[in-house]
């Protein structure tokens, strides 16, 4: 079962060759993969000459035959994922259809889930209805509730997997936020077979056709929803209910998000969800349960073998539950390891662990080529490859409790590197919570629950429930520890290989010398900090948050943000979801500065996480004093100050000055809220830009008046997202950009920016980016710098995204 050292090596090459095709900016041309024949071809020539050759030439290549093959084995991989993913991408929606109603059949693939408003699901598509339509097999659906003249809103129909419904549809292809060290939206789509998403059109043509559509994943989805709604039912009211629905059916869509800041603070998120430990777990169960009763019947062990019988219902088990739980990769990993061992044990043949693990990384690989852009899939492979390695090589037993404490020891200082490079965060309570929530997961809560999906009795998951509410209570207050959590910066690549080499020599058997030098390779991970501007420059990175505006500013030794996003829902905002963790990766523990231009929630939909999540030294807005950011900014005894023209500071040789809005604005009640934007400019000796929120055109006619001098830029921050109601003629001369960067929203309903404010620009002689086709913008004023900013899209290239094509923008409504 692949123990040979060369079969191993040749399941390795697989992987690494898979894993290196999800790394590539563009697709190869399948004509390439003509290419691995040559060293398929050269292998075996080299392995029949090396007969003929001494015995030290003979070991030599043969050596670099088996290099050969695996350099083949190796672009296969390559060339397979290539392939695989040229039949997903090739399953679209033409850009020609985009925002357009579209008329289609098919079936509630998976879980529906409660969104604002409404709810999401997955939808196959099984017939196209409008004519000549072009649409993909598989796409992302929300479904809102209407609203009614009075503001109400009237609930929808009840949605259920396997159903099938006639639907009018409004899609638009895959496209997230791009920005640096940002989640990728468009990647999560592609691997999970999203090839659209989009909305539910309220029309009276929409209604269910089937109640159940009888597809063989329709049973297993309709039995996860009904034991979800059963856990929910039997739970109501009860704070940790979406846990219990989480370890049953691995789906975790109902724990909230501040729980799930409770889980990574102690580092126990990877127990939230059907692991490895509890597949094993329950095959284990399952396992000794039919060896235990095969043994004490003679007619069945002179058929088959106890261990044999085992193994396979095992492997039985073991399939049923991770089909239970969404088949999420922790989970197929620790089943087809399961597979192969037992395979091994039918044929006599047991291979190795090291080998039974790098199968079930082909196999993983194989059926998923995309599973390695998750960071479930390196955690797990990870921490089981890490258990693996300190197993080489030791002789006789451990202690029950002496194994457990090196395993887990193993496994925090093993995947330092790998949740630096993911998270930047290490949970320093972790073995401490680990070493009692293990236990108490594993044992407890995950067989009482599992037992009451089996059993009618809901006694079993109020038992679950509250002995995970107690074990929370040891995790809330492990969490308040001070420096419960060490935050840090992203570590470059290099840094990254070099800890992980640390980690290996650090963990490496008795009798390697020098094991201790292996934390010497792990400082590399804490100490090289990201790059700073040098005293005198600054950086401006306008991010990608949708239809919004958040703007970074960085100089030496001091970071300000203008503006943070918008809010997406109840539980997730731009400074949640995409400034705090980009401010964490870039290395800024705190912000000197925050301004909120005004309080559209595009523009402040972020504030009130930031504030909850990263230290603001100073605030300013042009807030009313009620509105909810400001009151939390002074109910935590911090000032927060009013925008005023002709504030202006220093900070390491690099000019801020506010030009808008001015005292008497305030009191103007028939002022919109737009045109009390805060204005920024920031100046230093190699450039300037101009910050303008959502001004209106009455405002840049004031500031043309008032304070023409402020005006002139090289970078403009492009007023309220190229409306046809700001940039005027007069504005554009003033400020004269030589860049013009709009921040809309792909396929916004607004239609921003307006075509004619585009033209506008370029007429003028301004160079015009867009956040939602060219992903984050980062400008350098520094010395010897450009003006050519970097565009995260274009930087940070994937196979999957692609730019939109300019000019087809249609509106979305």
């Amino acid at each position: 079962m692949g123990s040979d050292p060369g079969m191993r090596a040749l399941l390795l090459a697989f992987a690494l060759g898979v894993i290196a095709l999800q790394q590539q900016p563009v697709l190869p041309a399948g004509s390439h993969a003509l290419y691995a024949l040559i060293p398929l071809s050269l292998a075996p020539a080299l392995t029949w000459c090396a007969r003929h050759r001494s015995e030290e030439h003979r070991r030599a290549m043969e050596l670099a035959s088996r290099g050969l093959l695996a350099m083949a084995i190796a672009a296969l991989g390559f060339f397979y994922a290539g392939w695989r993913a040229e039949i997903r991408l090739a399953d679209a929606l033409l850009p020609a259809w985009e925002g357009r109603d579209i008329r289609v059949v098919g079936v509630v693939d998976e879980l529906p889930q409660p969104v604002d408003r409404g709810i999401r699901f997955a939808f196959v598509i099984e017939r196209t209805l409008t004519p000549n339509a072009v649409v993909p097999s598989r796409v992302s659906l929300a479904w809102y509730a209407d609203r009614e003249p009075s503001g109400t809103t009237r609930p929808g129909p009840e949605v259920h997997a396997g159903e099938r419904w006639d639907l009018v549809l409004r899609l638009k292809r895959p496209h997230g936020t791009v920005n640096p060290h940002g989640f990728d939206v468009e990647g999560w789509l592609l691997e999970n077979e999203l090839r659209a998403t989009g909305y539910v059109r309220t029309e009276d043509s929409n209604q269910r056709v089937d109640a159940f559509a009888g597809r063989m994943a329709d049973y297993v989805a309709r039995a996860r929803e009904s034991i979800r709604d059963r856990i929910l039912k039997a739970l109501a009211d009860r704070p940790y209910a979406g846990v219990i629905a989480a370890l049953a059916i691995g789906d975790e869509r109902a724990i909230p998000s501040e729980q799930w800041q409770l889980f990574n603070r102690t580092g126990i998120g990877h127990l939230i969800s059907i692991s490895g430990l509890h597949v094993t777990f329950f095959a284990t169960l399952m396992g000794a349960a039919v060896f235990w009763s095969w043994k004490r019947i003679h007619a069945l062990t002179t058929r088959l073998p106890a261990r044999k019988a085992a193994a396979l219902a095992g492997v039985a088990g073991a399939f049923c539950y991770v089909l239970l739980a969404g088949f999420q990769v922790p989970a197929q990993r620790t089943l087809y390891m399961l597979t192969v061992a037992a395979i091994g044990l039918w044929l006599g043949r047991p291979g190795s662990a090291s080998a039974v693990w790098l199968w079930a990384l082909a196999v993983v690989l194989a059926f998923d080529p995309w599973a390695s852009l998750t960071a479930g899939f390196w955690l797990s492979f990870g921490a089981v490859g890490l258990l693996l390695y300190i197993g080489v090589g030791r002789i006789g037993r451990m202690p029950v409790w002496k194994s457990a404490v090196r395993a887990q020891t193993a496994i925090t200082l093993g995947l330092i590197p790998l949740m630096l490079v993911l998270f930047q965060q290490i949970s320093i309570v972790s073995p401490l919570a680990n070493a009692v929530a293990i236990p108490v997961v594993t044992f407890l809560v995950v067989p009482l629950t599992l037992a009451s999906i089996a059993l009618p009795w809901d006694f079993m998951l109020v038992a679950a429930h509250q002995i995970f509410a107690w074990l929370a209570l040891l995790l809330e207050t492990l969490s308040r520890l001070p420096d419960a959590v060490w935050q840090q910066h992203a570590p470059s690549a290099w840094a990254a290989l070099l800890g992980a080499l640390g980690v290996l020599w650090l963990l490496a058997p008795r009798g390697v010398p020098g094991r201790a030098l292996g934390m010497v390779w792990l400082a590399p991970l804490f100490v090289l900090l990201p790059l700073r501007p040098v005293p005198g420059a600054f950086q401006m990175t306008v991010l990608d948050v949708g239809q919004g505006l958040a703007v970074l500013i960085q100089t030496h030794a001091h970071a300000l943000l203008y503006d943070t996003g918008p809010r997406f829902n109840e539980s997730a905002d731009a400074g949640n979801r995409i400034i705090a963790p980009m401010l964490r990766a870039l290395g800024v523990a705190r912000l000197d500065g925050l301004v909120v231009s005004h309080q559209d929630s595009d523009h402040s939909g972020g504030a009130l996480s930031l504030l909850q999540t990263v230290p603001v030294d100073w605030f300013a807005s042009s807030l009313p004093p009620q509105n909810s950011i400001v009151r939390a900014r002074t109910l935590g005894g911090k000032p927060a100050e009013r925008c005023i023209a002709g504030k202006r500071w220093t900070w390491d040789g690099v000019d801020f000055a506010i030009i808008h809005p001015v005292e008497a604005n305030y009191a103007n009640p028939k002022l919109k809220p737009n045109d009390l934007s805060c204005v920024v400019r920031v100046s230093n000796a190699y450039g300037s830009a101009l910050l303008t929120g959502d001004i209106e055109a009455r405002t840049e006619a004031d500031l043309v008046r008032r304070d023409p001098a402020s005006l002139p830029a090289d970078v403009l921050v492009v007023p309220h997202h190229g409306s046809r109601t700001s940039s005027t003629p007069a504005f554009i001369a003033a400020v004269h950009p030589e860049i013009a960067a709009f921040t809309p929203g792909y396929r916004n309903r607004f239609g921003h920016p307006r075509p004619e404010i585009v033209e506008r620009y370029a007429s003028a002689g301004a160079r015009g980016l867009r956040t939602d086709y060219d992903g984050a913008l980062t400008f350098t004023f520094a010395p010897g710098s450009s003006r050519e900013p970097r565009l995260e899209r274009e930087h940070d290239r994937r196979y999957w995204r692609e730019t939109p094509q300019r000019g087809l923008a249609a509106l979305d409504h």
